[in-house]
């Protein structure tokens, strides 16, 4: 058995090393549009053009997350070695409210615009992104053929958006809905509606008069 002596060393030490964590993380955050309060996001982290992003009060964030906002395309890891990819130009901005939160590795990606209203709640994972690569031709490879037409992305009010989900370029999930885990949404989601699956679909909608959610009316039923 250890003596109290070197595991109370042990135990200050390592309070030591969180506190100097906490002191590294909140001095080494960029410059965003706006400056923000209470903003916490864990190292390690990636941060993309920070001057395009607000972000809003008591925003937490947790390890392995990343904010990025592309104003071109490619990057380095996607440039062919010859000039053979297609080049592009964006102005995107990605917008935070107030007290979103996200338990870890949340990836936000931006070509044109990006939403995330107050009090969203996102699981381990998600992926949330107004563009993506395009695929119009299958003799080239992908990564050289570009992004296609961006479109918007808006994640409601008080959203809660499952682990491992996939939130795909033109969509809007309404105020207080609920993404299930493994998710991928490839349409709208209606306020106080519940989805899940790939794609995903209603599994429950909120019944204000019962105030209790409710399996949605099977198609053609009377």
């Amino acid at each position: 058995m250890s003596s109290p002596a070197p595991r109370r060393a042990a135990l200050a030490l390592g309070e030591m090393q969180r506190r100097w964590e906490r002191f590294v993380e909140r001095n080494t955050l960029p410059r965003f549009a706006n400056a923000p309060s209470g903003f916490v996001m864990k190292l390690p982290r990636s941060i993309v053009h920070p001057e395009r992003i607000t972000i809003g009060t008591d925003v937490k964030l947790g390890a392995g997350s990343e904010l990025k906002c592309n104003v071109g395309y490619p990057g380095g890891w996607m440039q062919h070695p010859e000039g053979a990819h297609v080049t592009q130009t964006f102005s995107p901005t990605l917008r935070i409210g107030d007290r979103v939160t996200a338990t870890a590795s949340l990836q936000v990606i931006a070509f044109e615009s990006v939403v995330i209203e107050d009090d969203v709640m996102f699981a381990s994972n998600v992926f949330v992104a107004d563009g993506t690569h395009a695929y119009a031709h299958v003799d080239t490879p992908y990564k050289f053929q570009g992004v296609g037409a961006p479109a918007p992305v808006r994640i409601g009010r008080g959203a809660w958006i499952g682990q491992n989900a996939v939130i795909t370029p033109g969509v809007t999930i309404g105020e207080m809905a609920i993404v299930g885990a493994n998710s991928v949404v490839t349409r709208d989601v209606a306020p106080r509606t519940i989805v899940a699956g790939v794609p995903a679909h209603v599994v429950k909608v909120w019944d204000p008069d019962g105030r209790e959610w409710q399996r949605p009316a099977a198609e053609g039923a009377p």
